[in-house]
């Protein structure tokens, strides 16, 4: 057989080296080849093959015996033991094989040649897939566990790409509902305060040093008129978005699309759908609330589409998805 000279890849050299010595102990099977695998302890070395298990039957010998000649021929061989410096029979007939330090870094020096294009592929080519992460709500700075999910979901999206799909990544801004209102109330109850004025603030509110810091911003660069609330929830959402960004841009994560909440409703998607369902005669109104009769297909009890406030309901996911 002729042997490959590719000393670059130690497991390819390996794999037609043994597969020879296999052949010459199991002439009944002239086609078998040698796939070494990883073991699942790395305590059982480097590779691992199970050639003589699967050859011996057809051997009608017992896989121990083909694996001790299949070794032996190995071990006599020159060329195996350049790669390999220790090679055993295991348990019913494993072979696992330990490489040399010289293999090893022939492993690396492999790596270090293909660079960008170690691991790539094209298996996914043509595939588009968009990966949502992170997606914190933007009422506050971003802690710890955002970044838990910002680094899984650029991993994501990374490996998705080296295997040659279209990836989008996206970053979905709950910017609208109660807890924005709450922000923007709690801002203006601060801002109250630095003035001297008595402010009420709210009960579910947030109360980080961050809202008085945003609330100095509010009143130096807008002024002293707190009576638009509305204004002021876009200042805050806009202040804490800018610091967001900046916190994943020095991450070293980045983002395609960035998906508001509240162009679901601008755009008119919210009360399309909410008009859609009502005319199905899907809903029913209740307690000043527009419910969903979600019973009907299995769930334990309806749900809420329009509080009484007048607000929709909406979820966003908090972990990365595709």
């Amino acid at each position: 057989m002729t042997k490959t000279t590719d000393v670059t890849d130690p497991k390819a050299e390996l794999e037609c080296l043994l597969t020879g010595h296999a052949r010459a102990v199991m002439p009944e099977l002239p086609d078998v080849e040698v796939k070494l695998d990883r073991p699942r302890e790395a305590a059982h070395g480097d590779y691992a093959t199970n050639v003589a298990l699967a050859g011996a039957k057809a051997q009608k010998r017992a896989p121990r015996e083909v694996a001790q000649a299949f070794v032996a021929l190995a071990q006599a061989d020159a060329a195996v033991r350049a790669l390999v410096e220790a090679i055993d029979v295991a348990g019913p007939g494993f072979v696992n094989l330990r490489l040399t330090p010289a293999a090893r870094q022939a492993v690396v020096e492999r790596i270090l040649a293909e660079r960008g294009a170690f691991g790539r592929t094209r298996e996914r080519a043509g595939e588009r897939i968009m990966v949502e992460f992170v997606s914190a709500n933007p009422t506050g700075p971003l802690h710890v566990g955002h970044g838990r999910q910002a680094a899984l979901g650029d991993a994501i999206s990374s490996l998705l790409e080296t295997q040659g799909a279209s990836v989008t990544r996206e970053f979905y801004y709950n910017d609208a509902g109660q807890q924005i209102q709450n922000l923007a109330i709690s801002v203006r109850a601060r801002a109250k305060e630095i003035l001297g004025e008595s402010g009420e603030f709210p009960e579910d509110g947030y109360r980080g040093e961050y809202i008085r810091e945003l609330a100095q911003r509010y009143l130096d660069e807008v002024g002293h008129d707190l009576h638009d609330v509305e204004a002021i929830r876009h200042f805050a959402v806009a202040e804490l978005r800018k610091e967001q960004d900046r916190d994943l841009q020095a991450f070293g994560v980045r983002f395609d699309n960035y998906y508001l909440e509240s162009s679901l409703y601008t755009d008119g998607r919210v009360g399309a759908t909410v008009a859609r369902l009502a005319s199905s005669g899907m809903t029913y109104e209740s307690e000043g609330a527009l419910w969903l009769k979600t019973t009907a297909f299995g769930d334990d009890k309806d749900r809420v589409m329009r509080k009484s406030d007048g607000g929709t309901r909406t979820s966003c996911p908090t972990s990365p998805t595709t």
